[in-house]
């Protein structure tokens, strides 16, 4: 019963994660696109406490849940590649993750080194981690 308790907030957490990691290059257009500095004030505040406020825990929650859930199931990580591969593409996120954080930093100090193009494509960086994680886990393809 444990273990299911884990899985379920485990994917709780991600959810939450993947919110922010969706949201926040979002907010990195619309901030690059910002011609006026209380806009760019509004966009450093928002951008700060998704990040810290709901984007920082929810990757941990996620890593903590998911190390406890190979804790309590360690066979997993003779179950396949699919676990390995998994977890290669989290440990991408978390770098993807870190890049976020040094952007909202560059834009709390005024710097704007790239267009609005630029985070548009940046944003889509994470659903195609999301479709490969989540077929890697329900499909098990190898």
């Amino acid at each position: 019963m444990l273990y299911l308790w884990l899985k379920a907030l485990h994917v709780i957490a991600m959810v939450c994660w993947f919110a922010g990691l969706f949201y926040l290059p979002r907010l990195f257009v619309y901030h690059a696109m910002s011609d006026d500095q209380i806009s760019r004030d509004r966009f450093c505040t928002m951008e700060r406490k998704l990040y810290r406020g709901i984007m920082l825990p929810a990757m941990l929650a996620t890593l903590i849940f998911g190390i406890a859930l190979l804790a309590l199931n360690p066979t997993l990580f003779l179950g396949g590649g699919w676990l390995h591969a998994k977890l290669a593409l989290v440990v991408l996120l978390i770098g993807y993750h870190h890049v976020c954080g040094a952007q909202v930093k560059r834009f709390a100090k005024g710097e704007t080194p790239r267009s609005h193009m630029f985070y548009r494509w940046f944003n889509e960086v994470p659903v195609l981690v999301l479709i490969a994680i989540v077929i890697l886990v329900i499909v098990k393809p190898f």
